[in-house]
């Protein structure tokens, strides 16, 4: 009876994870059409971190200048000590749109004690922004291609749902072997830890928010208190979310239909390194909840497969349910990625993956490595 009761236990997870998890695999309810007449007179400050982002930068600020239904925008880019010639990118790209009175280029200055650098430069870039008097901060980063209607499109769906923090989780680029394995399942694994329909309401208290496109209110950014109060935070995205929500605001988190990332990652040791860098500040550098992590991923993903070799019929058909959720849980986000359906029964190998990444993150902030970011070690344990 034991053993019956073990191989129940992935079944049970993924029942709950489908029917009592917000519908966080629905993507259909997280592509929201609005109302874009909503957006007419708003006035929007545009902050990007920038820091040797010269391949993206100039395609980012010329979508951003594409804009559409919003009356005015100006954009604020804080260049953080790049060496590739990141500003002048950025201003060949608003010049030959004609527009290069919308772009102002600040040189960011030295990073003090107790900040990240992406924080440090986004403090920065939003004190200026302010000066602009907007209707609406949108944070983002410098390799997001906006659609022309996307700033629109989340200052719309602010307005109609009286939301003080609206943020798009983009697409991710998803062209290469190790994109179309990874990346949707990347956003499969963030929405089941944040669900939106959770995130928006009051009722819960969880908070989340995808980094590279965030349009706030200035006064809910004033009443979490500023961009100082994470201004060490490694995940500053969904740490922006909850000052937000703690301090009483209301927080919207759902899918772009087409404003997408173009950072580009070939291999798999690149996405490897991309999840590594942020895994275990998400854990609190704990390391029973890194024990914890590992089992609920073997127990969850990686259980189901090898119960359905397992040779017992009970097992077997416990193993073959849970997978059989798992995938059909797992298929709309595939879609989605317009990629074949065949992708969806990968999830256990994907979070295998995800597994080893999570364990290499620990390491290397143990090694005094955590945070690896562009030069700087952003999450590193103190000595």
């Amino acid at each position: 009876m034991l053993v019956h009761a073990l191989a129940c236990v992935p079944l049970l997870i993924w029942l709950y994870l489908v029917l009592a998890r917000g519908g966080f695999w629905r993507v259909r309810r997280l592509l929201r059409a609005v109302d874009l007449s909503k957006a007419q007179g708003k006035r929007i400050s545009v902050v990007i971190p920038a820091r040797d982002e010269a391949d993206v930068i100039g395609a980012s600020i010329a979508s951003l200048l594409r804009h559409e239904h919003v009356s005015a925008v100006q954009i604020f880019l804080v260049d953080d000590s790049s060496s590739d010639g990141t500003a002048d990118v950025a201003e060949a790209a608003a010049r030959e749109a004609g527009l290069s009175e919308k772009l102002t280029i600040l040189r960011g200055t030295p990073l003090p004690a107790g900040w990240t650098g992406k924080m440090w430069a986004v403090s920065q870039g939003t004190a200026a922004a302010l000066g602009s008097n907007p209707d609406y901060l949108l944070f983002t980063d410098a390799d997001i291609l906006h659609s022309p209607t996307s700033i629109a499109e989340l200052v719309a769906i602010a307005e109609s749902g009286h939301y003080d923090l609206a943020s798009y989780m983009v697409r991710l680029a998803c062209n290469t072997t190790a994109e179309k394995m990874m990346m949707p399942a990347f956003v499969f694994f963030f929405l089941m830890l944040y669900p939106p329909a959770w995130i928006s309401s009051k009722r819960f208290r969880t908070a989340g928010a995808a980094g590279g496109c965030i349009l706030m209110r200035p006064g809910a950014l004033h009443r979490a208190g500023g961009i100082d109060v994470i201004r060490g935070e490694v995940i500053d995205d969904c740490a922006l979310a909850r000052a937000a929500k703690r301090s009483g605001s209301r927080v919207w988190m759902g899918l772009a239909h087409a404003t997408q990332s173009i950072r580009s990652y070939s291999t798999f040791g690149e996405i490897e390194r991309m999840i590594a860098r942020t895994a275990f500040n998400q854990l609190h550098h704990s390391a029973l909840l890194l024990l914890l992590t590992i089992a609920g991923l073997c127990v969850t993903y990686l259980a189901p497969p090898l119960l359905l070799i397992s040779g017992k019929p009970f097992a077997m058909a416990c193993g073959a349910a849970a997978w059989a959720l798992m995938t059909a849980a797992y298929l709309p986000m595939v879609r989605f990625y317009r990629l074949r359906a065949v992708w969806s029964i990968t999830l256990p190998a994907i979070a295998a993956f995800y597994l080893f990444a999570t364990a290499d993150s620990a390491t290397r902030y143990w090694r005094g490595l955590g945070g690896h970011w562009k030069g700087r070690f952003q999450d590193a344990r103190s000595s």
